[in-house]
């Protein structure tokens, strides 16, 4: 390749507007693409600009270019999509933003990816374009929606507990990119989440565990953990990470059948033998319509 000079000034023209047109992806076009011809523009304009001018300094431009284009794409599209939005709309348009957002960070990497191969590994103090486009959104978007997000997930979570029909392809979407976000560096969002989650189903089962012991024969009261059980391994193989199936059984376990298992053995002997202990009331005073909302 013949060595082309290209200004300062207009070097950066040319790169506005591969950002330009990157950013319709992330305004709601994500069916925007760059012709052959256009990515060769692109990419040689970077190569030229770093490999003319040997001075860092201009290089250094070309980097906080492409980091500042992030974020400008952040704070002019994505936050204000997303900050009045509250429960599933936030989650869906969540998921539709993060995977615009990838698409477009993609066609940047590429475009200035001169910079990924010679310039950054002579730095090892500058993050990698990839991980420019991670930390950005988490620290700026994901990071600043996490409280929100987290309740979201976890309504929808207790809806489809208690009944109700939602989007379980949504859920699992949105709880997907936890785990993406988390699996870069840092914090692992995914494990806070489920920190809460079954902290959450620990005072479920607890208050359900009293009740049934309350309300429910023996049989019935086993009947119901059994029951509660599988809808609870469902429930996390639609739309929980693999390794979160095994700790909500776990919880669950334990506070209908460990915790309460001395309770549960002398209810039982008490019917057997026809005596009523100081936590279940007789059978003529049961509530008849008690339904299970699990």
């Amino acid at each position: 390749m013949i060595l082309k000079y290209i200004p300062l000034d207009e070097g950066m023209m040319i790169m506005d507007e591969a950002i330009v047109k990157a950013k319709k992806i992330i305004e709601g076009y994500p069916e925007t693409k760059f012709s052959g011809e256009e990515y060769q523009r692109f990419y040689e304009c970077v190569y030229f600009m770093c490999t003319y001018h040997s001075s860092n300094e201009k290089t250094m431009q070309l980097y906080e270019k492409f980091r500042n284009s992030l974020e400008e794409s952040i704070f002019s599209t994505v936050l204000p999509t997303l900050v009045n939005k509250q429960g599933a709309n936030l989650l869906r348009e969540f998921v539709v933003i993060w995977s615009n957002y990838k698409l477009m960070a993609r066609w940047l990497c590429r475009f200035f990816e001169y910079l990924d191969r010679f310039f950054i590994p002579q730095h090892i103090e500058l993050e990698s374009l990839n991980g420019i486009s991670f930390s950005c959104f988490r620290d700026l978007v994901f990071k600043k929606l996490y409280c929100r997000l987290i309740e979201a997930a976890l309504t929808l979570i207790n809806q489809e507990r208690e009944g109700q029909q939602i989007d379980c392809v949504l859920l699992k979407n949105g709880l997907d990119i936890f785990v993406e976000i988390s699996d870069y560096k840092g914090v692992n969002y995914y494990e806070d989440f489920e920190r809460i989650m079954l902290t959450e189903i620990s005072g479920y089962y607890s208050r359900l565990a009293s009740e049934w012991l309350l309300h429910d024969s023996s049989a019935e009261y086993v009947q119901k953990v059994f029951w509660c059980l599988n809808r609870e391994k469902q429930r996390a193989r639609q739309y929980l990470h693999p390794d979160t199936e095994v700790k909500i059984v776990q919880v669950v376990r334990y506070h209908l059948l460990d915790q309460i298992a001395n309770k549960l053995m002398e209810k039982r002997q008490a019917e057997n033998s026809g005596m009523v202990t100081d936590y279940q009331v007789p059978i003529n005073l049961q509530i008849s319509n008690f339904i299970i909302v699990a």
